[in-house]
């Protein structure tokens, strides 16, 4: 299963930090390259531990739903969610907040499993853990930029 990490500093407490990264506003605004939008569960404000949410999106020029539910969350350090139902057959992503004197280390690790077995591997080494890369990388920096912005 591939797994991808994430380092994103941010000059914010670590409770922003933590807010931003469970908000689904934000998470919506950092995901406008594939039209990402809640159509379920939780569709704004702020995450909790238990939440579903349902996301709408078009990647590959199809367009997916999938839902994703909190399974656990220690305020303000590191939340959980797992994907319930979706297109791949299984993922996980942790996010760790580590708080630092100027800012906070938000840690991003993705571990997922493609569907279709074989063709789903050669899949994740040809296109697939780079795409899920960049989209991680993206969502930082805009979390990141809105963070900053009047600091």
């Amino acid at each position: 299963m591939p797994e991808i990490i994430h380092y994103q500093f941010i000059k914010a407490p670590v409770s922003q930090v933590f807010d931003a990264a469970r908000s689904v506003d934000l998470h919506t605004k950092s995901m406008t390259q594939s039209k990402e939008k809640a159509v379920g569960g939780v569709t704004a404000g702020l995450m909790e531990e238990g939440d579903t949410v349902t996301w709408e999106a078009v990647h590959f020029g199809v367009r997916q739903r999938l839902t994703a539910r909190i399974v656990s969350m220690q305020f303000p350090y590191r939340f959980v969610d797992v994907m319930e139902q979706g297109v791949f057959h299984s993922f996980t992503h942790t996010h760790d907040f580590i708080e630092k004197e100027e800012g906070t280390w938000m840690v991003d690790t993705f571990v997922y499993q493609s569907p279709l077995g074989i063709l789903g591997r050669m899949a994740d080494r040809l296109f697939l853990e780079k795409y899920m890369t960049r989209m991680l990388k993206n969502r930082a920096v805009v979390l990141k930029n809105e963070l900053e912005k009047d600091g």
